[in-house]
């Protein structure tokens, strides 16, 4: 993901966890706007799901410059993993990391006690922080929803990232219920909003009374692809928290951003937005077909249903990675497709 983290006097325990890895300091002059890479999963064509080609992906990410791990997510084709898969792949990814950037763990899950199980994972993988959904089966309840998070941060140390997604995977909570959240768990730190409209909502978050005096609050991050990258950054957002396919782009946009080059930011951000939107109606199979055609992983295989590209989609990918081959580093796109 491009992003990754509050420190306040409230958290003491954990400051040194904190400066560490999510680098979010009160203060405008040192705040500092961050990418995240959410990495996807790789099954082979028989099925199974593949640690090394995950553990490349982490690499990638890296050297790309993502400043954190998030793993694994809705990019990551989570609903399709057993809990098997979904504990061995964390470990592959802890290992991938080797504590070089800040990991996130998603532990979003059916129920409460198998988020639990997870945000026990994510502690001992030594996680910066724990990505839990609000649970679309609260809608219209927010007491509710404050109670299911004051269970889970009652079972945890680990900083905890409420993702407010929209339906069907979420609930699209509004920010009355969010900011209620937050100022009611100290455990709940990072809000990655996701519900549209983005930038609307992120900001109404930010300037709530409650979060803006909620100590233990450290920001927002935003998601749906990037595709709204620089609004959400303009409204305050701390970064953001697509798929990895362009990580070295988002970085080089989020990096420009904040450095106040936000001319630049937008020109990349308009060269790239094509593609994202091309994203936006196969999802996974575009995200690995350019993972693919990058040399990163060798199977584009995707398990979640969905429309998968054909002969002229692969065309109009291509012409797409061509327009903006000099902005992908020394990954250039490959010219071979996969077969459809």
């Amino acid at each position: 993901m491009i992003g990754i983290s509050a420190i306040s006097a409230s958290c003491a325990n954990e400051r040194a966890h904190c400066t560490r890895w999510l680098q979010r300091i009160d203060g405008s002059a040192l705040r500092r706007y961050r990418a995240f890479c959410s990495c996807e999963t790789c099954p082979t064509q028989s099925g199974a799901a593949d640690a090394h080609a995950l553990a490349r992906i982490v690499e990638f990410a890296i050297r790309c410059g993502a400043d954190a791990i998030v793993y694994p997510g809705v990019a990551s084709e989570v609903e399709q993993l057993t809990d098997s898969e979904r504990n061995h792949l964390l470990d592959a990814v802890a290992g991938a990391v080797r504590g070089r950037v800040p990991l996130i763990v998603g532990a979003s899950a059916a129920d409460p006690e198998h988020t639990m199980l997870y945000l026990y994972k994510a502690s001992t993988l030594g996680a910066a922080a724990a990505m839990v959904m609000a649970p679309a089966s609260l809608a219209g309840k927010p007491d509710a929803l404050i109670e299911h998070y004051l269970r889970l941060g009652s079972a945890t140390t680990v900083p905890i990232m409420l993702q407010n997604a929209p339906p069907p995977a979420g609930a699209g909570f509004d920010m009355a219920a969010i900011a209620r959240v937050v100022a009611a768990v100290p455990t709940v730190r990072y809000v990655k909003e996701e519900a549209m409209p983005c930038g609307q909502r992120i900001s109404a978050l930010l300037t709530r009374p409650e979060v803006a005096s909620a100590a233990h609050f450290v920001g927002v991050l935003g998601g749906a692809g990037a595709r709204y990258i620089l609004d959400e950054l303009a409204r305050g957002a701390l970064g953001s928290m697509p798929a990895c396919e362009l990580t070295d782009i988002h970085v080089a946009m989020v990096n420009a951003w904040r450095a106040g080059n936000h001319g630049y930011a937008r020109s990349l951000y308009n060269r790239s937005l094509p593609l994202l939107n091309f994203q936006a109606v196969f999802r996974w199979a575009v995200t690995k077909e350019v993972l693919r055609r990058r040399g990163v992983i060798d199977d584009a295989y995707v398990r979640a249903p969905g429309p998968r590209l054909d002969a002229q989609d692969h065309v109009e990918l291509a012409t797409m990675l061509d327009e903006i081959a000099d902005l992908l580093g020394a990954l250039a796109p490959r010219k071979t497709q996969a077969k459809v």
